[in-house]
């Protein structure tokens, strides 16, 4: 039986276990019935050209745990941002960890989607947000008709969240490969401001996928703040969905920052509906061995008088491959846009490989619109000057390419994050260098 299968059948044991009563019941049917008929998707379609999942789905994974699994949060500790105070929506193998989180009722919800979806005081939100901007393509279809668990966060208009909230999946590995399909509803009402840290976490070498689908909705003047740590072990496949649905004069800004992992597919999608909307993409990947990371994004521009600002940054060793594949989109309407994307890439390796396909669609004439991008090798000139000036090869280079990534890093808002991330550039570079920040 192959996984497409595995999921099917499984699926029929799932909706048993499911209340009749459920909000979301004909969506999951639906979304099921999509997935039987477009399967997973192969090098076929246009959007995963350079991507394959081939290898990825031999694995017999685990659908459901068969035991739920504590974790000592000393063994874990490492992977949360401990260094500021936060609250936090913890997971171990797709359940929720009471005892790792913290969450909150207090003027704000932060709390777990399965309460959400059985509970009528939050009906109205469900009713008004859940699965209205994710798209109905095979794997987010796959994970709204699995859906139960995952992080719920509603900010009720003119909030500011006083810490920033954690949202982190871990994988314990007992299964000898495990699937998890996590769903998070964020919803930041007028005038709010949030800022979110997700992590997905293998705990052992067992392989893992993950596909994992997050909706994000900025209303009127909302600011939202996201930041993706992705560093997990060798045999974790991650397939992140990421909608984010924006109202007038708000501000979102994801960042995303990509070191490890088997495969990595960020599919990250906005969507503009009102004017005066500002949408900021940003990643740094660093790759080695034969990792593999796709970030697939697009930027719908509806209406006139927005900004979009995209700017990816990639280093790649060994065999690693990475591949950037970002559309904008401007339409007849929407006048005033400026949209800047850019995607600048190193190679230190002859056998790395990037495809990068920066794409425009503008409908619209009085426009600033610009694409790029670069790929190349580290400047001999400057490392000619490091060097002679008493620099190590090392890290001369070193500091080559966390200079190449810091104008990403600049814009990072929680000194915390910064300082983590500085931290894995250096490990990954393999250098020991007290970057100041």
């Amino acid at each position: 039986m192959d996984l497409k299968e595995k999921l099917l059948s499984s699926y029929l044991v799932f909706e048993n276990k499911l209340d009749i009563d459920s909000p979301i019941n004909d969506i999951r049917n639906e979304a099921i019935k999509t997935f039987e008929e477009k399967g997973f998707p192969s090098k076929k379609e246009e959007a995963w050209k350079y991507t394959s999942l081939n290898k990825v789905l031999k694995e017999d994974y685990s659908i459901f745990p068969k035991q739920e699994n504590a974790i000592d949060y000393k063994d874990v500790k490492k992977y949360f941002i401990h260094d500021i105070d936060t609250y936090k929506i913890v997971f171990i193998d797709g359940k929720y960890s009471s005892h790792l989180s913290e969450t909150t009722h207090d003027g704000i919800d932060v709390c777990l989607m399965s309460a959400a979806l059985t509970k009528p005081k939050y009906q109205l939100i469900i009713e008004n947000y859940y699965n209205k901007v994710a798209t109905k393509d095979s794997l987010t279809s796959l994970n709204t008709a699995f859906a139960n668990e995952g992080a719920y966060i509603h900010i009720p208009k003119n909030k500011i969240v006083d810490k920033p909230i954690q949202i982190i999946n871990f994988s314990t590995g007992n299964e000898s490969a495990t699937m998890l399909q996590p769903r998070n509803l964020i919803v930041v009402d007028e005038n709010s401001h949030v800022q979110i840290i997700e992590r997905h976490q293998s705990l052992t070498e067992n392989a893992v996928l993950t596909n994992s689908v997050t909706e994000i909705f900025t209303n009127k003047r909302a600011i939202v703040d996201f930041y993706k740590i992705q560093n997990d072990n060798e045999k974790a496949t991650l397939i992140d969905n990421t909608y984010v649905n924006q109202k007038r004069e708000s501000i979102a800004s994801v960042h995303t920052f990509s070191f490890g992992g088997k495969l990595i597919r960020n599919n990250l999608n906005y969507y503009q509906n009102g004017e005066r909307i500002d949408s900021i993409l940003k990643g740094v990947t660093i790759l080695s061995d034969k990792q593999h990371v796709d970030h697939n994004t697009l930027v719908h521009h509806i209406e006139p008088n927005c900004e979009s600002h995209q700017d990816y940054k990639g280093i790649f060793g060994d065999s690693s491959t990475g591949i950037f594949n970002g559309k904008i989109i401007v339409n007849k309407e929407a006048q005033k846009t400026n949209a800047f994307q850019s995607n600048n890439n190193i190679l230190v390796s002859d056998k790395a490989t990037i495809n990068s396909k920066p794409q425009l669609e503008i409908f619209a004439d009085d426009v600033k619109c610009s694409h790029g991008c670069t790929i190349g090798q580290l400047d001999e000139s400057a490392m000619f000057y490091m060097r002679s000036r008493g620099i190590p090869e090392k890290e001369a280079k070193a500091l080559l390419m966390y200079a190449f990534s810091n104008n990403v890093l600049s814009s990072v808002k929680i000194p915390e994050i910064k300082q983590r991330i500085t931290k894995i550039i250096a490990n990954k570079l393999g250098v020991n260098i007290g970057f100041d920040l």
